[in-house]
């Protein structure tokens, strides 16, 4: 009874936060981007299938759940020819804890610098990127739920300028009396505002022209807005239709409610050889208006050597108009 009040106050806040819908008027937005191939395979419905250490993006309450720590490390090219790199390591600590640290980055590369008058280039070069750094921790509160949370530093740049943010995200997790179905609930990047900041928001300027003797080269400071995070709030289900020691079948659906854009479904699948040869496949973007995404597919290999499981996966995503996005990680159980 305890569990069922706390997850009907989980979701009353829930409500709260995304009772208004900012489409287009947030900043970070690469945090709403789906990380890592095991994940993206299954059309990102993982907030309650999430099994590995990439829980700490999808669902840290999940983190407790882990059997083993584990180091994963993603790779993506991403839209436009940049690139989305994402790194965590998940620390057990003991049987229902356990704590993990993930860096989360869009790489937007760099390119020489043209002006009016040196339509050639500058000789210089700017460059954009964001970065997030989190920490989480998660905890068992009885052998079938558990909650976790992330706190995040998040740091847009591009050239000169910056913004900086903390967030939080809150997940849980419940398996259920029936066997196999598992629950999930994420709540991510509830925080502060982002204003950019820079040496180049300094310009002259003549405060009243309308009179003689001004200096005209007076520096006055531009002032940004600023923007809200894209809080988004997730519910998910997981079914394991087979679970034995040669096979494993599960199926995922998650419902997705983003301020930034319109709600919509993800749906996914896993299907397993003795926890060995993995193929899956999804759809993301379910419902959601004028989305590029869909299909979904991906394979894994993991394999047991010398105490250490080391795997890797690959996904595959059709992105609509734009080119097809493929994942590519490492893991390693210890």
């Amino acid at each position: 009874m305890k569990i069922i009040k706390f997850v009907g106050l989980f979701v009353f806040v829930a409500a709260q936060l995304f009772a208004q819908n900012k489409v287009g008027t947030v900043a970070a937005d690469f945090l709403t981007i789906p990380i890592g191939p095991r994940a993206t395979s299954m059309g990102g419905a993982f907030v309650a299938s999430a099994g590995d250490a990439s829980a700490a993006f999808w669902n840290p309450g999940a983190l407790s759940k882990l059997q083993r720590s584990e180091f994963i490390a993603s790779y993506a090219d991403w839209l436009l020819g940049t690139n989305h790199n994402y790194v965590s390591i998940a620390v057990k600590l003991g049987d229902d804890n356990a704590f993990a640290l993930s860096f989360n980055q869009l790489d937007y590369g760099e390119e020489e610098i043209t002006t009016e008058s040196q339509p050639n280039g500058t000789g210089q070069n700017w460059d954009a990127a964001d970065i997030a750094i989190g920490l989480s921790y998660s905890r068992n509160l009885t052998d079938r739920f558990s909650i976790g949370g992330t706190l995040k530093y998040i740091s847009s740049r591009i050239w000169n300028e910056s913004a900086s943010a903390f967030a939080l995200d809150v997940g849980v997790m419940f398996e259920t009396e029936l066997d196999g179905l598992t629950l999930g609930m994420n709540i991510a990047n509830f925080g502060t505002e982002m204003q950019l900041d820079g040496p180049d928001l300094f310009q002259a300027i003549d405060i009243d022209e309308s009179n003689f003797g001004n200096n005209p080269n007076i520096a006055g400071k531009l002032e940004t807005d600023k923007w809200d995070l894209p809080l988004n709030f997730t519910v998910g289900a997981a079914m394991d239709f087979v679970n034995n020691e040669e096979w494993l079948f599960t199926v995922a659906t998650d419902a997705v409610y983003p301020i930034n854009t319109t709600p919509h479904v993800n749906l996914g699948s896993e299907f397993a050889w003795q926890k060995t040869f993995y193929v899956r496949a999804g759809y993301i973007s379910l419902f959601e208006e004028d989305s590029e995404e869909g299909l979904t597919a991906g394979i894994g290999l993991h394999y047991e050597i010398s105490g250490f499981n080391l795997g890797v996966d690959y996904s595959f995503m059709d992105f609509g108009q734009f080119d097809n996005i493929s994942r590519y990680a490492l893991s390693i159980k210890f």
